[in-house]
């Protein structure tokens, strides 16, 4: 057993003393492209999204130095055609790219010396070419291959942190990837010496131009996961199981950490937050941190035309068109505003929907990220109108009506370049913006179904909030009465008032035509029921 050839199960144990969720069918399909044209594997997902320990748990299963059988028997992989035929049979060269950096000298040595440190673990177990003076990997792994007619699992984690720690050294990116390239290149060498890869990273493929800097992997990513999708993080159903094992409110979980979605699968929740609130027994921010707080604002504030107006109209609740096709794969390479979103979506700070093509922020923790992140001169409109949204949340539940009207105003006048109303529609951007800080308190919903019709808004309270719940009405060049007055027409407040206890209806309108000196252009009017 060693630290880059056959490192044991250890690391997959550790993970199944803590709350566990079940995704060894993954090993299923990693079995399926083993010895095949399919065989190189890549999955890139975010920060926290169980990158690791699919790594880990992998490894557990192929490793030939372990017996791995008590650790997977009962699980979902068990009762698979495949699971006895590969069972601990293979040589598994594990390499974690995040240690690795961690620990290696010199940047500049950096994949001569990852190459020698795996050469020499080699040469321990395979007496076969303990004289070889050979310090190129590749050629090892041939040496091996014709002398033992053995070959390897390749599971590589984070292979593109060199790309994020060395963002700016572009010669060792080169170095790094034809180093790769010589072990994973298709052809008779590869099929000789590798059984199968699986590679984790954060980013997509690095791409050079149009192409890929390693062509013959298949990719799978959070603009396109395909058939492991459900890998991606934990699906509704297995959150649902946990939630009920461990007496935790679904309700809130799903407001928290639900919002990714995909083709195949259509609610997909953060692994790492969901397993902190359950070990915490309590929901809040356990994704992000200081150093994304940091690079999140460092991306939001690119100076590219239309980025700031998008991000405006995500933390408004709405979605944007974004073009993902020229992003480079990387950290430094922006050319435009898609580039800039198109990183977040691979970061996991934006769901995308492939079908529409469109962006947005997925659930409340990203949404509290977004709204720490807006600060600087460039946000600083943006941020004072966040700082404000606790009192005009106040405001509302107390009933003050002209208040809520003044803060209405606010928002227009700081945001006028970019929260243009044109319709009741761009209000309720504005609206949703407004109140920024309610995300805390309530689950938002546009265009809620009840009665004979749809609020435009409705503040579900989460369980346990002592809060009442809202109907927002919004009009455009009418009037407050008007939106109160359809409220009562169209029963909204059946069923809410039913199911949430005290409820507070609000009308807002805007009217652009409003004239005469001091006169307000938004009106306010709130009735509790």
């Amino acid at each position: 057993m060693g630290e880059y050839l056959n490192p044991g199960n250890d690391g997959f144990k550790t993970i199944l003393d803590d709350v566990y969720v079940d995704k060894t069918e993954l090993i299923d399909y990693v079995n399926s492209t083993i010895d095949t044209s399919r065989k190189l594997t890549h999955f890139s997902r975010p920060r926290r999204f169980g990158k690791s320990f699919a790594a880990k748990m992998l490894c557990a299963y192929y490793d030939r130095s372990c017996d791995s059988r008590e650790l997977f028997d009962g699980l979902k992989i068990s009762k698979m055609e495949s699971y006895e035929e590969y069972l601990n049979k293979y040589d598994v060269i594990y390499l974690d790219m995040v240690q690795f950096l961690s620990n290696c000298g010199e940047k500049k040595n950096i994949v001569k010396e990852l190459q020698a440190r795996v050469i020499r673990e080699l040469k321990q177990e395979f007496l076969e070419i303990a004289d070889i003076e050979e310090k190129v990997l590749a050629y090892v792994l041939s040496a091996i291959a014709t002398k033992t007619n053995k070959k390897f699992i390749f599971i590589i984690d984070e292979w593109d942190a060199l790309f994020r720690e060395a963002k700016n050294n572009q010669e060792l990116q080169e170095e790094y990837v034809l180093f790769l390239r010589g072990i994973f290149k298709a052809g008779p060498a590869t099929d000789k010496t590798i059984a199968a890869a699986y590679m984790t990273g954060i980013l997509p493929i690095k791409k050079y131009g149009t192409q890929s800097a390693l062509t013959d992997f298949r990719e799978f990513t959070m603009t396109r996961p395909a058939k492991l999708a459900k890998y991606v993080g934990f699906t509704e159903q297995e959150v649902k199981v946990l939630c009920a094992k461990y007496h935790m409110d679904f309700e809130n979980m799903s407001a928290w950490y639900d919002g990714y979605s995909f083709n195949q699968i259509q609610h997909v929740y953060s692994p790492n937050s969901v397993i902190n609130a359950i070990m915490n027994e309590e929901f809040g921010n356990y994704w992000t941190d200081s150093e994304t707080y940091d690079s999140l604002k460092t991306y939001i504030s690119m100076n590219f035309d239309g980025l700031k107006d998008a991000i405006i109209a995500m933390l408004g609740g709405e979605s944007v068109r974004v073009r993902i096709g020229t992003f480079q794969n990387d950290i430094t390479s922006f050319k435009n505003k898609d580039d800039v979103l198109t990183l977040l979506i691979h970061l996991g700070y934006l769901g995308y929907d492939a079908v529409e093509r469109k962006a947005f922020i997925p659930n409340k923790e990203v949404a509290e990220a977004f709204a720490d992140s807006v600060s600087g001169d460039k946000w600083e409109d943006v941020a004072e109108l966040l700082r404000d949204s606790e009192d005009l949340l106040d405001a509302t539940i107390e009933g003050d009506s002209d208040a809520v009207a003044e803060a209405l105003e606010k928002v227009h006048s700081l945001n006028s370049s970019v929260l243009r109303y044109n319709n009741e529609a761009s209000l309720s951007s504005a609206i949703i913006i407004a109140y920024y800080t309610a995300r805390r308190f309530y689950k938002i919903i546009p265009e809620l179904p009840q009665g004979k019709g749809y609020a435009d808004l409705a503040f579900l309270p989460g369980r346990g909030v002592d809060k009442p719940a809202m109907i927002i009405e919004l009009k455009y060049d009418k009037d407050a009465d008007t939106a109160i007055r359809q409220i009562h027409e169209n029963r909204y407040d059946g069923d809410l008032k039913k199911y949430f206890g005290n409820l507070i209806l609000v009308g807002i309108n805007y009217n652009k035509d409003v004239k005469g000196e001091g006169m307000k252009k938004h009106s306010c009017m709130i009735e509790r029921v």
